[in-house]
């Protein structure tokens, strides 16, 4: 659903907690504006035309009007304007150009992180966070770098790649994918406790996946290329998760498991006691 929503709002949500940016004062102002404006001028000219008592023109007006604009013309306006309404303001970042997440596999040995890192400072790309998820045939590693304008992602996936980096995959991101996995980690944990129904966007949230609500889809048998992940759920019996051309590692797995863990435990603790 977070990932549907990502895409109907044209992909101005943030990619990494899926929020829309709060629309402008302005923009806002204008187009509830766009959205009142036609049906009072169509009600008061109706009401104007038939002229009937006073009371029931007031009382004409204040009813229909208010139950058009909230259930009918300014949630259509909203969706149809959604796009441009919630486009964020572009402002110069300092310290910052562009940022990118890199996430690539590379064999466990010394000085194969030393080669990457050479090879992104001769586009002057500066890494600001680091993370390490070993997996059976080497490390997967994923940074967080920050490059000029003139750099985008092909550009880093052929550094990388030259270093000796494979399987890589490179996306723009924001300044939220700083914040250390720890802290994330704790944070969604938080959320859990607080209600266990918000473990599959938490683990969602945690590992950038999308879900799989489908049922159905949960009675097959499900890739076995990594990309699939599934967790116990205290309701359902399984949570699955995709991460299309990204297999998940197995710290990746224990973190979600251990969340599924603590929604259970939260879940038992909110039951009533007989």
């Amino acid at each position: 659903m977070e990932s549907l929503r990502v895409t109907l709002a044209g992909g101005v949500a943030c990619e990494v907690c899926g929020r829309l940016p709060h629309p402008r004062r302005l923009r806002l102002t204008f187009a509830k504006l766009v959205a009142v404006a036609p049906v009072e001028l169509v009600l008061h000219a109706i009401v104007l035309a038939v002229h009937p008592p006073y009371l029931v023109s007031v009382a004409v007006l204040a009813s229909v009007t208010t139950a058009l604009v909230i259930w009918v013309v300014e949630p259509s306006t909203m969706r149809l304007l959604r796009t441009w309404l919630h486009a964020p303001k572009r402002r110069p970042r300092p310290g910052l150009d562009g940022l990118w997440r890199i996430r690539m596999t590379l064999d466990d040995r010394a000085g194969s992180l030393q080669r990457v890192a050479r090879r992104l400072a001769d586009v002057d790309a500066n890494i600001l966070g680091l993370h390490v998820h070993p997996i059976d045939h080497g490390v997967r590693d994923e940074l967080v770098v920050s490059t000029p304008d003139a750099v985008n992602g092909a550009v880093l996936q052929a550094l990388v790649e030259a270093a000796g980096g494979y399987d890589v995959h490179v996306w723009p991101t924001t300044a939220l994918a700083l914040v250390d996995g720890q802290t994330k980690a704790l944070s969604l944990s938080a959320r859990v406790v607080a209600d266990p129904a918000e473990l599959p966007h938490a683990v969602a949230e945690l590992l950038g996946a999308q879900p799989v609500t489908d049922r159905a889809t949960l009675a097959v048998p499900l890739p076995a290329d990594g990309t699939t992940l599934k967790i116990p759920s205290p309701w359902t019996g399984l949570f699955a998760f995709v991460r299309p051309g990204e297999p998940f590692t197995p710290a990746e797995s224990a973190r979600a498991h251990r969340l599924a863990e603590l929604a259970e435990l939260a879940t038992s603790r909110l039951l009533p006691r007989k």
